[in-house]
């Protein structure tokens, strides 16, 4: 199901919110980002993707966004098809030159989008927020046990699929448009691996890829599980090239 409130003039920014049971974070969420794009005089919509809640989100989503006064589209899904599909989902259905995504709890400020905007405008295709380069701000760090596998997983990721690349999972990424849909139409994965995914197919579609450091505070309301998730996305590495072998990335 989609609702749409939106105006018939292609906006600049689109930016994406993929959401499981978060009627409690996304209203705030949603009030930073409007008011940060609008004060930044931007013309931009909201698309909240909707991941079959049980809960209010789609209500509290709609309310908000009136209010703000924004472009704005909900999506909802009938059933939980995980974050890769949401994101999938709302990059398809964006009309903005550039495609965000973003968590819902906005653990990566919206205003870091200001890092972003300026590389996907000039030098590079996809532009991912990083939280392991040199100037990387974490304001709350994660537990030292996700930490470390967070590195761990890293390290098997680059040598699985994406050398130089040093943080795959940031949930804060950036796209030209084209590039946006062209990814999304490859995409396979739906759940929390689509990350490492969809730089892959970048790279193998020869599209420029850089990484930017940002803020970013641990929420511990995280819905990533430490250890089925994980081994799940470990195994997942292993398989992202086996489920394109027949894929074309010819322009």
């Amino acid at each position: 199901m989609i609702e749409n409130n939106v105006s018939h003039d292609r906006p600049q920014i689109s930016v994406v919110f993929p959401a499981y049971n978060e009627e409690k974070r996304i209203p705030e969420s949603l009030d930073k980002t409007t008011r940060h794009l609008s004060d930044a005089g931007r013309a931009f919509e909201i698309i909240v993707v909707d991941d079959g809640s049980g809960d209010a989100t789609s209500d509290v989503s709609r309310a908000q966004l009136e209010i703000s006064g924004a472009d704005f589209s909900i999506i909802r899904l009938e059933e939980n098809r995980g974050k890769g599909y949401a994101v999938k989902t709302g990059m398809l259905s964006a009309r903005g030159e550039y495609v965000f995504f973003s968590d819902a709890d906005l653990s990566t400020p919206i205003e870091e989008i200001e890092r972003l905007l300026p590389l996907l405008e000039g030098e590079c295709d996809v532009a991912i927020g990083s939280r392991a380069l040199r100037d990387s701000k974490l304001d709350k760090r994660q537990p030292i046990y996700r930490e470390t596998s967070g590195k761990l997983f890293n390290l098997a990721m680059q040598a699985a699929l994406l050398p130089g690349i040093k943080d795959s999972q940031c949930g804060f990424k950036g796209f030209r448009a084209e590039a946006a849909r062209r990814i999304a139409e490859l995409q396979k994965f739906d759940r929390f691996s689509f990350d490492v995914e969809i730089l892959w197919i970048a790279r193998k579609l020869g599209l420029r890829i850089k990484e930017v450091p940002v803020r970013w505070s641990n929420n511990p309301d995280t819905r990533v599980s430490y250890l089925k998730d994980g081994l799940v996305m470990v195994a997942d590495l292993f398989k992202i090239r086996l489920a394109h072998r027949k894929t074309n990335f010819q322009p």
